[in-house]
């Protein structure tokens, strides 16, 4: 028996803990703690540990209604305030490089899995799909292909630990092999006239942002619910059966896709405004109050069977930079789209304006956007190679 119970008492500790998290974050002395080890960490783990404790439940009904509708919620906005122009004119190279990116994970990680079957549970096949989905557009399509494949909590503990350490360790290696990419870029007589290029196009763009007023708080949660709502309802009927053995589209996925596809039609509508007042921070708050949820339902002692996945993660990765790699021999790429291309997928919309700043200073922005480019690929790039990973694990 836990010391919380009351499902609205749940989810309140919940939310005061990724509240609490994110005001820790932003205090000077912690600053560089947060910038090793990124808030959506601690947001995972603060409440598997309170779970495992005593204070939260393994289950509750709290858990089951955040999981069905905060993120189809999320997805609505996070999806409406992509401007798919601007995406695409990144330009080829750009493009031609997360896109290689997205297919090394697809293809590395069923790879990975072949390798290490043997030593791991029979539903790791699940935990991979749901590292996939984080490694091709981030922690949004990571909870979606888990709720997609049915990921048990068992399979999810490690897969946070490998997204953590193999994930981030990458991007620090990517930040080291920045002092090369002159001779990276002569080495292989990569045109770099297309880094000028997106940067001048990158002027254009209308990045203002605006105070939330009472109207757009409104519409954008009263959207937001009625969406979720709305494609849950429309995923249980007969239009939209289970497909897959094992299942692969789900009643849930279909909920997914219906709520993604929709919110990128709707991207080219006015709605798309509404990213001015805060439309993709809102959806982030539900996603990471969705985390939480997720955080409380696993258990701490699945992190001992990190080693394994760890390794499982470094080939898998090991494939992806591979593909990359002789990508960027085929356009003449240089290394500044290599180590974006690769942050784009691997580490979303946080991590490659990063990368792409210490590369290139002015072009942040562009690590951005194809970040953006990203994690459109994620949740159908995902589905691909959760797919592949079901037949291998099967």
């Amino acid at each position: 028996m836990s010391l919380l119970n009351d499902p609205m008492t749940v989810f309140a500790f919940l939310a005061m803990t990724v509240a609490f998290v994110f005001w820790l974050s932003e205090l000077p002395r912690f600053k560089k703690t947060f910038e090793l080890i990124p808030p959506v960490i601690y947001i995972y783990f603060f409440p598997m540990l309170a779970t495992t404790v005593g204070i939260t439940p393994a289950s509750s009904p709290a858990y089951d209604w955040m999981t069905r509708y905060l993120l189809l919620f999320a997805l609505l906005l996070l999806m409406i305030s992509i401007d798919l122009r601007s995406v695409a004119k990144l330009g080829p190279v750009a493009l031609f490089m997360v896109v290689a990116g997205t297919f090394g994970i697809v293809i590395g990680g069923p790879i990975s899995l072949m390798i290490f079957k043997g030593f791991l549970p029979a539903d790791a096949w699940t935990g991979f799909a749901a590292l996939s989905g984080s490694w091709i557009g981030g922690t949004a399509n990571m909870v979606a292909i888990a709720e997609s494949v049915g990921t048990p909590e068992s399979a999810f503990g490690p897969i946070i630990v490998v997204d953590t350490v193999v994930g981030y360790g990458w991007m620090g290696v990517l930040l080291i092999f920045a002092s090369s990419q002159t001779r990276f870029d002569k080495k292989i007589n990569a045109n770099t006239a297309a880094i000028e290029e997106t940067n001048a196009r990158l002027s254009a763009l209308d990045r203002e942002r605006h105070p939330t007023s009472l109207h757009d708080a409104a519409v954008m949660i009263c959207m937001g619910m009625a969406a979720a709502v709305g494609a849950h309802q429309l995923a249980q009927t007969a239009l939209f059966p289970a497909l897959g053995d094992p299942t692969i589209i789900s009643k849930t996925t279909w909920a997914i896709l219906i709520t993604v596809t929709g919110g990128l039609a709707l991207s080219f509508t006015p709605l798309r405004d509404y990213e001015k007042v805060g439309a993709s921070g809102l959806g982030y708050t539900a996603l990471y109050l969705l985390l939480a949820g997720i955080g409380a339902q696993a258990d701490l002692r699945a992190v001992l069977q990190a080693p394994v996945y760890l390794a499982a993660g470094a080939v898998w990765i090991s494939i992806h930079v591979g593909i990359l790699m002789i990508a960027a021999r085929i356009v003449r790429a240089p290394l500044f789209f290599v180590a974006t291309g690769s942050m784009a997928n691997i580490g979303g919309a946080a991590s490659a304006p990063v990368v792409a700043g210490v590369y290139h200073p002015a072009m942040a922005p562009v690590g951005l956007l194809m970040a953006v480019a990203g994690y459109i690929l994620g949740i159908y790039g995902a589905l691909v190679c959760a797919w592949l990973l079901g037949i291998v694990g099967a």
